[in-house]
């Protein structure tokens, strides 16, 4: 690691802790030639980006922004924190992260954040299945809605998905 002082190359690292979130390390280091210290952090790069394949066949690199936009459209005005939409894109994106290597079929996220969505609240899951399954009737509607009457989902409160 270079000093951001002296610019030279020789320094010993001090004290070694998992940054913020774990998913980096946070290093103090000393330079050996000027005695100054400086912090630096560590992370895993990511160098396997996911690619969406959407229904039409296209590819299209894996974007959270647009999973929120999405999820924030399903929410609409319903009492749900933005902390909770968040933590939904970043358990899915991790997720996949996990299980697929380059290629993830678009159905495969819609159904993962339909589930989230179901166990946080009724009315955005219908309001994004709406979209994700492609309703064509209002029997197609009303067969979700009966299903949910019938299975009630098993997280009552959105906290607890996310504990």
């Amino acid at each position: 690691m270079r000093c951001p002082y002296c610019e030279t190359d020789d320094d010993k690292v001090i004290d070694s802790r998992p940054a913020d979130d774990s998913s980096s390390i946070r290093r103090r280091r000393e330079c050996l030639k000027c005695n100054r210290r400086f912090t630096t952090y560590e992370r895993i790069e990511k160098t396997a980006r996911l690619v969406v394949v959407k229904k039409d066949g296209s590819r299209v690199p894996f974007n959270g922004e647009n999973l929120l936009r999405g999820i924030r459209a399903a929410c609409g005005k319903r009492p749900i924190s933005e902390d909770t939409k968040e933590a939904i894109v970043r358990n899915v994106e991790e997720e996949l992260q996990r299980e697929f290597e380059k290629e993830i079929p678009s159905v495969e996220i819609g159904q993962r954040v339909a589930d989230a969505l179901r166990e946080v609240d009724q009315i955005a899951y219908v309001r994004y299945a709406s979209e994700y399954l492609e309703f064509r009737t209002l029997d197609d509607l009303a067969e979700t809605v009966n299903e949910l009457k019938s299975r009630p989902p098993t997280l009552p409160n959105q906290e607890r998905l996310f504990e």
